[in-house]
């Protein structure tokens, strides 16, 4: 009995040594999980025979987050897996070190994709069946200017110019003036200048315009070519013209859509005894861009960013999370495989419910407790040399037995 119960006792002390040299060598693995050996008596009398591993068992606990310098690595800060494919398999990991491949997809650091929602051509995240994320290197198609809208102060103590007809190039015959880009249907820039003239009227403000510097006749404002639209302020320095005047159309060259219609909106406007000064600009058009950047957001959305100041939302990356986590397989490479014990793949988006957030530029640590671990070590070895010494007693029993006379 007693050499049964040594031997199981050095195969259990063995066992687990394996299981902690294992949580050693992968104290530094990114996403790693640490397990831990469970152990069962082995009953056949009420002496009993030994002792057996039961189980090893993966603690997912929560690692260690540290910042990366990869805006595209991500950290799971909670409760869920990353979702990946390969071939059409899809496997779980909580190892964020992620990259873009040659093709735009967004992938872990052996080559799976990421998987997640995708996003329409407005750049709305759909929830729909998770696939692998992709980047398209494709370029942003420009967007003509629709809509120009300005808020300013014009200053109520200013008096009429001294030069009664309007000429862009003698800054006499205006007060003010204030430039700005728009866009045509080829994602050309145009100067758009607008010019403020205070008139005789209480109130009342001229606004004429010019494209690349181009005279006015060649602009619709208001009423038609050449005609200036008309501002009036009420005795609070509020705007009382309706806005916006949707009867403009700019004169463009450049091969784009001529003329080109755009509406104009003033409002939040104010005429008041300061400075004239801009409060905000804004227009609705740009050029085309080139992808300039690719970023992730703690909720998974994928943003990717272009060189005309444009941003668009590529997908959005989801989590998997499990009734029985410790019911996973593992396969290697920091990953697992969902069984009957782990329960079906639940997903979700970040951040929502039971399932963790995103850290972006950041990756979980091992949930190696390195010092835990080298005294989980000693305790083995220790095991292991008692069970040794209760195989060597009962040896030495036995030889006593043998050489009686």
């Amino acid at each position: 009995m007693a050499f049964s119960a040594g031997l199981s006792g050095l195969n259990a002390a063995s066992q687990n040594l394996d299981v902690v040299g294992n949580n050693v060598a992968n104290a530094s693995t990114v996403g790693f999980k640490q397990s831990r050996a469970e152990f069962a008596d082995v009953f056949a009398n009420a002496v009993g025979i030994g002792t057996r591993v039961a189980a090893v068992e993966q603690q997912f606990n929560q690692g260690n987050i540290s910042a990366t310098n990869n805006p595209l690595d991500l950290a799971i800060s909670g409760k869920g897996f990353f979702r990946v494919e390969d071939s059409g398999g899809v496997s779980y990991s909580r190892n964020g070190q992620l990259h873009l491949d040659n093709a735009g997809n967004l992938v872990t650091s052996d080559n799976l994709t990421v998987t997640g929602y995708g996003a329409d051509a407005s750049g709305n995240v759909v929830r729909s069946a998770p696939a692998p994320l992709q980047v398209s290197n494709a370029p942003m198609q420009p967007t003509v200017t629709t809509a120009f809208k300005m808020s300013m102060n014009l200053d109520a103590r200013a008096t009429q110019p001294s030069t009664a007809v309007f000429d862009p190039a003698d800054p006499t015959s205006y007060n003010d003036s204030q430039s700005d880009t728009v866009y045509d249907t080829l994602g050309n820039g145009h100067v758009f200048t607008t010019y403020f003239v205070k008139t005789a009227t209480a109130g009342k403000w001229d606004v004429h315009a010019t494209v690349d510097g181009t005279a006015e006749t060649n602009v619709n404002l208001g009423a038609g070519a050449g005609t200036p639209v008309n501002l009036q302020f009420d005795s609070s320095g509020a705007l009382s013209t309706a806005m916006p005047i949707a009867a403009v159309k700019l004169t463009v060259s450049g091969g784009g859509v001529t003329p080109l219609p755009m509406s104009l909106d003033f409002s939040g406007s104010t005429q008041f005894g300061s400075e004239f000064a801009i409060n905000s600009v804004f227009q609705d058009g740009y050029t085309s861009g080139r992808l300039a950047s690719v970023s992730i957001g703690n909720d998974g959305v994928l943003t990717a960013r272009y060189n005309n100041g444009q941003t668009k939302n590529i997908g959005q990356i989801v989590l998997a999370n499990f009734i029985d986590p410790q019911g996973l397989r593992p396969v290697g490479n920091n990953r697992w495989e969902e069984t009957a014990t782990s329960g079906l793949a639940v997903t979700g988006v970040p951040g929502v419910g039971d399932f963790g957030a995103l850290q972006s530029g950041a990756v979980e640590e091992s949930n190696v407790d390195l010092t835990a671990e080298l005294v989980n070590m000693i305790t083995a070895q220790r095991n292991y040399q008692a069970n040794a010494q209760t195989i060597k007693t009962m040896d030495a029993v036995l030889q006593t037995l043998v050489n009686l006379r």
